[in-house]
């Protein structure tokens, strides 16, 4: 009895024992903290299911005394930390601290202890300054280093010594002025880098070299117009690299050729003019590109995105200026299922530019100001199996009489197959500024069915065609006009023309070079009448130099018979002569020329004619033919006058002078010319017989008749 009582108290005891070490572990839970069972992945992604203490957002100065054995994941973000004492070596399985957003201003004040279990650092949006070396060296499985948005301006040669296990690290929006390459050697497989939102001056050749087995790289907001063609050097394994809101002024593909194994690409936000043939050559891996949100985008040209085996999407969207996908601008993209060009200033997209690409699967082209016409006519074809995203917002802005339709909507058959050229706007400035010396490009391009011809026409009045030699000006086959040196004499007035068989349209840029455009002569406009006819008025003036291209309007003038009818036309600047066409016979017209300057000022003027009546035009082409005649009649009667006196002035001198030199023969002409009157002596020049023709009658006589 007494040896069942003893187990029965060893038992209770031991219970009590249980409940008290329980009790004790769920008190060491931090006052305020969250203690709990919490979902975690792993830097590789692997999931579970972690012991984790929340103390975020408590105000704390310092690091909670003590934390429950078991603890994984340590949560102390936005507190007001800003030195650990206490090592935290007595939590043997802890795989993650979180000190954002505190007060840490060096590395050296965060003495966490050896940790051979953590994989997880966060540090960011702290007021760290430097990293010296061997700062986290005791860290050495450490996988994931958070230092982004502090003040680091300094990195020592072996700040990250014994880091050797590292494959993410985040140094982005600090103040780092350059990149050096042996703050990498420790770093043999990291596979992340995020180093953007650094004031850095250049990139040096090969400043990535040591990252031999780097994947991702992100160089956003850097303020980067250029690298050189070595700076990624190294880098055989990347497979993405992100350039997000720099400077560039066009693609950087020296630097992108070395870049074998490149899958994405991120040149969002770029104020990148042009994209040309050659920006992406070689790159046979690549998979998506992205060319997102670009200011001065205003075309992709042909052949720009060539021989890309492995691209399956292009994100070109939201580009203000992007007015131009030349029809042959994708070449050689076989595997190509999405293109996503919603939110430009497109007008249209060509046929050819979806038909080129076989495995395409969906556009997107809404939220352009599209031109229902011939060259979008394939779209209501139903002859494509491509899906448009969102349809319902892809609306028609030109002609006005397809204004606010659905693209879709508007049945091909209404669409001409042929339509003229025309400029977009929003890709063409009206002014621009620029300093003597530099260079400038201007850049015109038109969509048109048949594909129109393009030229430009400089303030002199020179025609610039496409790969014209120059020594001040260079066209490019898609209509940018390069201006090379610029002096003041470049300022003025180009005028961009796109013409084909249907039309022409054109649109004018003023060049201002430092501060001097030149000004208009104050030459009033006159108007003058050249020819009139029954259907036909030729008109000319006089045009000022820094004129906008004219505008012509003619209309007839209000009477009974006839209702007013107005027309429109608009030419070049160049052009001072101008022949309307198609006007009806004895009917009175006024017409004006409107012409602007650069100064927005408008000048017009206006003329009255009265076209000639079909019976005055009959007369008049009647009384011009008998005139012809009259005059054709007089010159064949001269001529032939003239050859008759040359004649016979001619004959009577060559038998003048052949009687005077062989007198012997005058008797002998004399007798044949009594007997034989059928017979003639033709005479040459110099006196001496030519020829003799004999023409003679044979008569039946007798032999002894002689």
């Amino acid at each position: 009895m007494k040896d069942v009582s003893f187990v029965d108290y060893l038992l209770v005891g031991l219970a009590v024992t249980t409940l008290v070490l329980a009790a004790e572990e769920r008190v060491s839970c931090p006052k305020l903290c969250v203690c709990e069972i919490r979902p975690w992945f792993s830097p590789s992604s692997v999931y579970m299911e972690a012991p984790t203490v929340d103390c975020n957002d408590l105000g704390l100065f310092d690091l909670p005394m003590r934390l429950p054995s078991d603890t994984q994941v340590v949560l102390l973000q936005t507190n007001n930390i800003a030195k650990i004492e206490h090592p935290l070596d007595y939590l043997p399985n802890i795989t993650e601290i979180d000190l954002s957003q505190n007060n840490l201003s060096s590395i050296s004040d965060v003495n966490i202890g050896h940790l051979p279990q953590l994989l997880s650092l966060h540090m960011e949006e702290n007021w760290i300054c430097a990293l010296l070396d061997n700062s986290l060296s005791q860290l050495t499985n450490l996988q994931e280093l958070y230092l982004n948005h502090n003040l680091i301006s300094f990195i020592s040669p072996e700040a990250f010594r014994g880091l050797q296990s590292l494959l993410r690290l985040h140094l982005n929006s600090n103040r780092l002025q350059s990149i050096k390459s042996e703050w990498f050697e420790p770093l043999p497989n990291l596979e992340i880098l995020m180093i953007g939102e650094n004031p850095v001056l250049s990139i040096q050749d090969m400043s990535f070299k040591p990252l031999r087995n780097l994947r991702s790289l992100v160089l956003t907001r850097m303020n980067l117009s250029q690298i050189s063609d070595d700076s990624l050097l190294g880098l055989d394994n990347l497979e993405s690299i992100s350039f997000y809101d720099n400077t560039f002024p066009k693609v950087p593909h020296g630097a992108l050729k070395h870049l074998k194994s490149l899958k994405f690409l991120d040149l969002n936000k770029n104020p990148i003019g042009r994209i040309q043939r050659g920006d992406f050559v070689d790159m046979l891996h690549l998979k998506e590109l992205g060319i997102n949100s670009m200011p001065e985008l205003v075309s992709i040209d042909s052949f720009s995105l060539n021989n890309l085996p492995e691209l399956t999407k292009i994100e070109a969207t939201n580009n203000p200026k992007l007015s131009y996908v030349h029809p042959n601008a994708f070449y050689r993209l076989p595997r190509l299922e999405t293109l996503m060009l919603n939110g430009n200033a497109l007008s249209a997209l060509h046929r050819f530019t979806v038909e080129s690409l076989p495995n395409l699967r969906e556009v997107s082209m809404h939220s352009n100001p599209i031109r229902c016409d011939c060259v979008v006519r394939w779209m209501n074809m139903n002859k494509t199996n491509i899906r448009f995203m969102e349809p319902d917002s892809l609306f028609c802005v030109e002609p006005p009489e397809y204004e606010g339709q659905h693209v879709r909507q508007v049945h091909f058959r209404e669409m001409m197959e042929i339509c003229l050229p025309l400029i977009s706007s929003e890709s063409f400035p009206t002014q621009i500024s620029v300093e003597s010396g530099r260079s400038v490009s201007l850049h015109c391009r038109a969509f048109a069915e048949p594909e129109p011809d393009i030229y430009w026409v400089t303030p002199s009045g020179i025609r610039v065609n496409p790969n014209a030699v120059s020594e001040r000006f260079y066209m490019h086959p898609e209509g940018t006009l390069d201006i090379y040196d610029i002096t003041k004499s470049e300022a003025g007035l180009y005028t961009c023309v796109a013409h084909n068989l249907v039309g022409a349209d054109l649109k004018s840029v003023s060049l201002e070079v430092n501060g001097y455009f030149p000004q208009p002569v104050n030459d009033s406009l006159n108007v003058n009448i050249e020819s009139v006819q029954a259907n036909s008025v030729l008109i000319s003036w006089n045009a000022s130099h820094g004129s906008l291209a004219p505008n012509i309007k003619w209309y007839t003038m209000p009477s009974a018979n006839h209702p007013t009818v107005a027309f429109t036309a608009r030419v070049p600047s160049d052009v001072t002569v101008y022949n309307l066409t198609h006007l009806n016979p004895a009917t009175q017209y006024k017409v004006c020329v409107d012409i602007q300057s650069i100064h927005h000022k408008h000048d017009t003027k206006c003329v009255n004619v009265l076209t000639k009546g079909l019976q005055q035009a009959v007369k008049d082409f009647q009384i011009w033919d008998m005139a012809l005649i009259a005059a054709f009649g007089v010159l064949f009667i001269v001529i032939s006058v003239a050859c008759f006196l040359i004649y016979v002035f001619m004959r009577n001198n060559c038998i003048y002078g052949e009687l005077k030199r062989y007198p012997s023969k005058m008797s002998l002409m004399s007798e044949t010319s009594q007997k034989s009157p059928f017979t003639r002596l033709w005479i040459s020049g110099k006196g001496m017989p030519a020829a003799v023709e004999v023409k003679a009658t044979v008569i039946n006589v007798l032999d002894n008749a002689f």
